[in-house]
């Protein structure tokens, strides 16, 4: 097994929403805020090669949407998908697998494109996965989160013919190596993978934990739909982190890919940053 970054570039969200009840005065501390209170953020997705499976983990924001949509959020960047995967020797057509943590717009955008007046999706070889309650979930949405659900970035999915569930169970084998995680704070039924990876325990984040600056337990976002539970979801991964020695995979912080974890005085800081290839 290879595990490989993928850079499909930056965006920009309200700091305020990025960090909830917490003030500007003390988050800015450790993510800067332009002159408009946004803060930058990566949209990193996770490549796992093994054997004849190459499977994608989130797909980024991509590029489908009217300029309006995507003036909201400042992409910038010299990363994209298409590149980051070349970079590796790969292509779309070689993905086996996409594999949705959730399906909020900067997780799952780039999983479907645009072919003149059709929408399809972007990796025509590959098999889509999702669960059956995170999906029920996104198709029937609440009033305060039908935003981040667009349904052309959903519904072409289950239309390919491309989709499948995996087990609603935690920890739940998906392939060799890698088992499923489920949170139920930021979106109903959120996939966090599990990795067994050269004698280590990696855990690709999502919106568990966007970033160091998150891992304060009170730091958590506006967007979440029940922040009690990713209050209560995140310190009990927190201490299982640094008990385990856990590798967090850091999907939206725009500095660090991955850290490893402390106990301090303050509560579970960092220990240690680094690449995914430093490994």
């Amino acid at each position: 097994m290879k595990l490989h970054t993928i850079e499909t570039g930056f965006f920009k969200l309200d700091g305020g929403a990025m960090f909830g009840v917490v003030p500007k005065s003390i988050w800015q501390r450790t993510n800067t805020a332009d002159e408009n209170n946004l803060c930058t953020w990566a949209m990193r997705c996770m490549l796992i090669e093994d054997g004849d499976r190459l499977t994608l983990v989130d797909t980024g924001i991509g590029d489908k949407q009217d300029s309006k949509f995507l003036s909201h959020y400042y992409l910038h960047g010299d990363d994209s998908m298409d590149k980051s995967l070349a970079a590796l020797g790969f292509q779309r057509s070689d993905i086996t697998d996409v594999f949705l943590t959730h399906l909020h717009f900067d997780h799952c955008g780039g999983a479907i494109v645009r072919d003149g007046d059709k929408l399809k999706p972007a990796f025509e070889n590959a098999t889509y996965w999702s669960n059956e309650q995170h999906w029920d979930w996104a198709v029937n949405p609440n009033d305060r989160e039908k935003a981040s659900f667009l349904k052309e970035n959903i519904l072409p999915i289950q239309e390919s013919g491309q989709l499948q569930f995996v087990s609603d169970v935690s920890g739940q084998a998906f392939q060799d190596n890698v088992t499923v995680r489920y949170a139920y704070g930021h979106t109903d039924a959120m996939m966090l993978p599990q990795i067994s990876y050269q004698d280590r325990t990696i855990v690709y984040m999502a919106d568990l934990l966007p970033s160091v600056g998150h891992l304060p337990i009170p730091y958590v976002m506006a967007y979440d739909m029940f922040p009690l539970k990713t209050l209560e979801e995140k310190k009990a991964f927190l201490e299982e982190a640094v008990q385990n020695d856990y590798v967090l995979f850091l999907e939206h912080d725009n500095v660090n890919e991955c850290c490893t974890l402390q106990q301090t005085e303050k509560g579970v800081r960092v220990k240690d940053t680094f690449k995914l290839s430093d490994l």
